[in-house]
């Protein structure tokens, strides 16, 4: 289950002095130095590196920032606390998380080894779980989008959904790393989830059944009047070759129109979106990356481009986010396809993940997005060209429990609209 997931660069950056710090520290600690970390890592060759870099990062911050307490803190708890024995192992994975967490930025997380193989194998589109992307709007945590064939999906799950108690234990305070640590769970128990939807005044409870969940993250089906239906789910490490193999059969059937659902489509990596957006975009910037220093990185269109020309619609929602949203966005600004739908989550940022030498790793955020023409994503969102309030609509004696039951009013938008240009 990836219940976050981010759009990640393909390259690893460097981060600067802080991750500096904590990389020594890893060494240190990949090293097997448990029985007493300080004077380990103070007595070895390495103190030297480790205590400049703090030296130079506190000065850079605060005269009044001192290390020795950090010390005195760590040494009260090996000495007073009652459930002994405490781990320095544990107590040393414990800083790093608190450092990153100081940051207040729900989409930078410091991942000890077993966490960090967790998200690795959520970027493969393989997992366990309920199969929700869920992220935090002004320290609430949501629904972000629940993937499609889900078990979230089938429960009724939807974007913008608010969660306020896992199991019965409150979200509110929990990091996003904590929340989905609480959801996630081997297939075949449950989880029980109490939510509140928008235009709702009371809550629900909704029990869900965790599942091992494949993503398909590219599919695609015909229409009538010769419209290809495309559907991106995710941006993962199987996009690309999925979505070459079906962007070569919809080219072979030589679509008069194409219909590209990114509808809760919570993003992924950088690259894969670049790749889909290129196929509708023959020259120019697809995305651009600002940095701290305002230094921008430009990405431009890649690839065949065989869909260049063919009238297109995109579908987006509340759900769709991050690397859907820079395709979204740069299809939009190039003026090659209608935006239709609702306006999407506002996920412009940019997280490199950074691996240790001991197997965890660093998710920090490092850039934000910018569309070709410049407009932010982040805390924004992209505004469709032409708004559909409601998605679904339920069809008359249907119980409502089924995706069957509902008409899909986007896609029946989107047909209108491309059958008009044909």
């Amino acid at each position: 289950m990836s219940e976050h997931h981010e759009t990640s660069s393909s390259a690893n950056r460097s981060l600067g002095r802080p991750a500096l710090a904590a990389l020594f520290f890893a060494l240190g600690a990949a090293a097997g130095f448990g029985v007493n970390l300080r004077e380990t890592l103070f007595a070895d060759s390495r103190d030297v590196e480790i205590t400049q870099v703090l030296d130079l990062y506190g000065q850079s911050r605060s005269s009044a920032v001192s290390f020795t307490q950090y010390w005195e803190v760590w040494d009260k708890i090996k000495a007073k606390y009652v459930n002994q024995p405490v781990g320095d192992v544990d107590l040393f994975y414990g800083s790093v998380e608190g450092m990153v967490r100081s940051l207040h930025d729900p989409y930078s997380a410091y991942f000890p080894p077993q966490k960090a193989e967790e998200f690795a194998k959520d970027l493969s589109g393989e997992f366990e779980g309920i199969g929700a992307e869920i992220g935090l709007k002004e320290e609430q945590l949501i629904v972000i989008a629940p993937l499609p064939g889900s078990p979230a999906e089938k429960a009724g799950l939807r974007a913008k959904d608010k969660i306020f108690t896992i199991n019965g234990q409150e979200t509110f305070g929990l990091s996003l790393d904590e929340a989905v640590g609480k959801i996630r769970g081997p297939r075949g128990t449950a989880v029980k989830l109490l939510i509140l939807r928008g235009g709702e005044s009371e809550t629900r409870e909704v029990e869900i059944t965790r599942e091992k969940i494949n993503v398909p993250s590219v599919t695609w089906e015909k229409k009538a009047d010769g419209i290809a239906y495309l559907r991106v789910s995710y941006f993962n490490e199987t996009t690309s070759q999925e979505f070459n193999k079906i962007a070569g059969e919809i080219a072979a059937f030589k679509p008069r129109g194409i219909i590209l659902d990114l509808r809760s489509n919570p993003g992924g990596f950088l690259d894969r979106s670049i790749l889909v957006a290129s196929e509708w975009v023959e020259e120019g910037v697809i995305v651009r990356e600002r940095f701290v220093n305002n230094e921008i990185n430009e990405y431009k269109t890649s690839g065949l481009h065989r869909f260049a020309g063919v009238p297109t619609v995109v579908l987006v929602d509340e759900g769709t986010a991050s690397g859907a949203e820079i395709v979204a966005g740069a299809l939009q600004d190039h003026g090659v396809a209608d935006i239709v739908g609702a306006k999407t989550f506002g996920k412009g940022s940019v997280q490199d993940f950074e691996p240790l030498p001991d197997g965890s790793a660093l998710k920090l955020t490092i850039a934000k997005w910018l569309t070709p023409k410049n407009r932010e994503i982040d805390g924004i969102g992209i505004d469709p060209d032409i708004t559909v309030d409601e998605m679904f609509e339920q069809k008359p004696g249907e119980t409502g429990t089924d995706r069957e039951d509902y008409t899909d009013k986007g896609v029946e938008k989107a047909m209108e609209i491309l059958q008009k240009k044909l």
